[in-house]
Order: structure tokens, then sequence, then C-alpha cells
């Protein structure tokens, strides 16, 4: 299925959204009452699962049904461990929650931007997420015991180390704050490396630039057809194995790249993109000639 154009890619990364027509909206409208229809049938269920205090499969089966409806068709690679598991992924989409989860039935650390998007935001705290504010220096330890209870209720966290979003053809360093929580590992837990794959639509799917989280949602909902990706979970190692978690997020990092170049065929590209949340300014930029103050 023919995707944006590399012209219109760039101009939805630079926050002017291509326009969408008709049909566009008319898928949006039918995806989202499929998703609508989705909740009735499975919230419900989920706090009756709540009330009578017995494990609720109902937020994976939606998010899987979520990850259907929003074009993915998603295929699982390798085996991801069911309970003690500490996932860490690369991130493209708000697309990877719903794959991951629809796969594993992981809860999750995200960003608190996402807890005030509208649907996404909601539907997380149903998976218990934990919502993280960058710039809370002073509350890293409060975020790191709710992590903690996060991982002891639901046998798997995944977190997502760039700290950011980005396009499939790059992985940016990895932020270790949340990793604290490893630090020593609890009993019995292991880590284990998740690799998103887009294939050929990654650099369409992925949110990046100054695009905003609606146009995002816009654009990826109202796209024709639907699109294949792959959940690698690669071999899982135990935390202890690496002590502190700037060896745990080298480690993984260093598994998910390989596995990464090997998907892609190619090495890695430098991302494009400055992202001022975590402080990543683009090689280019950073090497590029400073111009005069006169002008």
């Amino acid at each position: 299925m023919r995707g944006l154009s590399p012209t219109a890619r760039a101009e939805a990364a630079a926050g002017n959204p291509p326009p969408i027509d008709a049909a566009g909206y008319l898928r949006i409208t039918l995806r989202a009452s499929g998703l609508f229809f989705a909740l009735l049938l499975t919230v419900p269920l989920h706090y009756l699962w709540r009330f009578l205090r017995i494990g609720s499969p109902w937020p994976k089966i939606f998010l899987g049904w979520a990850a259907r409806l929003a074009g993915a068709r998603v295929e699982r690679v390798g085996v991801p461990l069911k309970r003690d598991v500490f996932y860490i992924s690369n991130h493209l989409s708000w697309v990877d929650i719903l794959a991951i989860a629809g796969q594993s039935g992981t809860a999750f650390v995200a960003k608190q931007e996402i807890r005030a998007a509208p649907v996404v935001g909601w539907l997380s705290t149903l998976n218990r997420t934990v919502f993280v504010k960058r710039e809370n220096r002073l509350g890293v330890a409060e975020q790191i015991n709710q992590l903690r209870d996060a991982l002891t209720d639901n046998w798997s966290v995944t977190v997502f180390p760039e700290g950011t979003t980005t396009d499939g053809q790059s992985l940016l360093p990895f932020k270790t704050p949340m990793l604290r929580v490893l630090e020593p590992p609890p009993p019995a837990v292991l880590v284990q490396p998740v690799l998103l794959d887009y294939g050929a639509v990654a650099e369409e799917i992925g949110w990046i630039g100054e695009e905003s989280g609606i146009n995002n949602a816009k654009r990826i909902l109202s796209r024709p057809g639907n699109f294949r990706m792959k959940v690698h979970f690669l071999e899982p190692f135990h935390p202890r194995d690496f002590p502190g978690r700037k060896a745990i997020a080298a480690e993984s990092r260093l598994r998910i790249e390989a596995a990464l170049v090997e998907v892609l065929g190619k090495p890695l590209r430098p991302f494009a993109y400055a992202v001022e949340a975590v402080k990543f300014v683009p090689v280019d930029v950073m090497t590029a000639p400073q111009s005069g103050s006169d002008e």
C-alpha cells in the first residue's frame, strides 16, 4: 500500500499535517466506532473481573483489538516471558503500546503527556500505566515506588528508555532513571529486550518532529489499508549479570541495535530531529558552523 511521499512525510514532521479526504475521515469514523464498541464489551468485563478480585485479561484483549483497528497486523517473534519480567523496547508510535500489550499484557511506563491524550490516555490507565514527568526530578523516588508496585501487581512492565519516539531507522541513547527499580533487581525479575519492527512503513508510522499527537492519530487512523509489524521478544538476561542501571541499559540497547540492524539489512542512521525533552541534538546540528549575530 502506497504511503506518504517523502515531501508529505517531511511536512507532517514539521507540524503541517497532510490533508485528509472524505475517504480518510470515513476510515477514522469506522475505526473509532470499532474502538467504541470494543470498549462497550471489554470495559464492563474488566471491572467485573476486578470486582471479583481475579486477574483481568480484558485490557490485553482490548489493546490487541485496538492495534488491529488502528491498522496494525501484529506478528510476535520469540517468546515473551509471562511474569517477573521488565521489558525494554525501542519506540516509534503510540501503536507500540497497543501491539506490545496485546501480545504480552504488560503494564507501561509512559510520559505524562500521554495521559492527557484523548482516549489513549484513559486506555493507558486501565492497564496500570505509570506516568512520569521528565522535569520532575524531585519526584523520581515516588515514580520508582509506583513502578515497583506496577511490577508487583502486573508481573511485567515495559519502558521505552529512548524517552521519545523515532523513525525505525535510528536508536537514541537510552535514559536510565526509570531503570533504578532494578537497583537492586527485585527477586526473580529478568530483563527482556524488545524490538518493534514496522518494516517498510516505519518512517511513515513514526511520530517524529513537531507533529502533534492528535494530528499523528488522525494521520494513522485515516491511512488506507493495514500494515504489518513484528514484535521481537529477544533473549532475556538476568539484571544481576549487568549490575547497575547504566549497564542494564547498555546491554539492552546493544541487543536491540543488533536486532534492528539485522532486520533493516543496513547500519542505523543518525536521528535527524532535535528532541528538547530528552536533550537530544542531531549530529549535523552539533557540528554545523554557527551563524553570525549581526544579521
